[in-house]
This record gives C-alpha cells, sequence and structure tokens, in this order.
C-alpha cells in the first residue's frame, strides 16, 4: 500500500481570485465584441462582387434582369472617397448596358432597395482610365432601385411618344455620361 502525503495548499487571496474571475468576463465581453464587429453585412458574390444591403426593399418583389431598364438613383466614389458620378434625379440603365458589377448587383435588388456596392477592377474598367476613374479602381456605388420595366416595353413606349409628337427618349437623356455607370465592355 502507497502512502500519500497530503501538502495543504496554502489559503488564496480573496482580492487574486476576484481579480481572476474579473479577467475572464471581461476577457469573454472583448471575444464578443470582436466576432460582433467582424460581421459587418458585407456579402461576396461568387464573381467577387462585395455589397451589404442598407435598406432591402420589397422583397416579395421580382428582380430587374439583363432585358430590363431599372430606374436608379445612385452615387459612384473610389475608394478614397472622391465621387465621380451622382445621379441628379432617377435614372435610366439598361442593365445588361452597364459594367458587369454594376449588372449583377442591379440584378441582386428588389424595388425600393438601397445597396452599396464594391465593384473590383475586373467587373468594372479594368486596367483602363475612364474620365476621372483611375485605371485599376475599386468603384463604389450607393445605389437606390426606384423601378424597372422590360426593356422592350420601354421601347414601345417610347415609339408611341414620338408618334403622338413628343420629346422621345430616356429622361436624363439616355445614355449615362463621362462617369456614370460605365457601359459593358
Amino acid at each position: 500500500m502507497s502512502t500519500v502525503t497530503a501538502v495543504p495548499l496554502q489559503p488564496v487571496k480573496r482580492a487574486y481570485v476576484t481579480w481572476l474571475v474579473v479577467g475572464l468576463i471581461l476577457a469573454l465581453v472583448a471575444g464578443v465584441a470582436l466576432a460582433r464587429a467582424g460581421d459587418t453585412g458585407i456579402l461576396t458574390t461568387p464573381s467577387g462582387l462585395r455589397y451589404k444591403v442598407i435598406k432591402p426593399g420589397d422583397v416579395k418583389g421580382a428582380r430587374p434582369t439583363d432585358a430590363d431598364v431599372a430606374l436608379v438613383n445612385y452615387e459612384g466614389k473610389l475608394l478614397d472617397g472622391t465621387t465621380f458620378d451622382k445621379s441628379q434625379q432617377p435614372t435610366p440603365f439598361p442593365v445588361a448596358g452597364v459594367v458587369p458589377g454594376f449588372s449583377e448587383g442591379l440584378k441582386l435588388m428588389h424595388k425600393g432597395a438601397r445597396y452599396r456596392f464594391w465593384i473590383k477592377p475586373e467587373l468594372g474598367y479594368g486596367d483602363r482610365a475612364t474620365g476621372p476613374i483611375p485605371p485599376n479602381s475599386t468603384l463604389v456605388f450607393d445605389v437606390e432601385l426606384q423601378d424597372f420595366i422590360p426593356e422592350a416595353t420601354l421601347r414601345q413606349l417610347q415609339m408611341q411618344q414620338q408618334m403622338m409628337g413628343g420629346a422621345g427618349g430616356m429622361p436624363g437623356g439616355g445614355a449615362p455620361g463621362a462617369g456614370a455607370p460605365p457601359t459593358g465592355r
């Protein structure tokens, strides 16, 4: 039979135990705060388009397709915060007629939605400089989708308007101006 000699533990001051418990609680709170700070709500599509839903809009409604013209309010900025274009009024864009990243982002949205897109160069202008946009720029767009209709319906409405002697054309002149969400490659 073996004999075990019991060595009594020295008493620990209550203050040490208190500090240990307080430290563990603080570490737990800090860990939870860091975990939440990492959840920014930014999503990434398989193509690399990053976006954040600021306002979801009518989530029960349809979304635009390549065959539609979207009516949007937008502001385009560079990563340094420089604004390169901003709509003064709702502006129509053919969904398939803008850079791939902008088109992809529009197709994620519902009417009334407001999103922020981060369009990497490969989905934007690439290595080309366009107006105030330097080559290899990541574009940041705040976009509000007001409405969309099929492009064929818009063309019919324009033809009817022209036949009735109206001004015709899209509001705002149709094609995006320099620095507007760029047309496809």
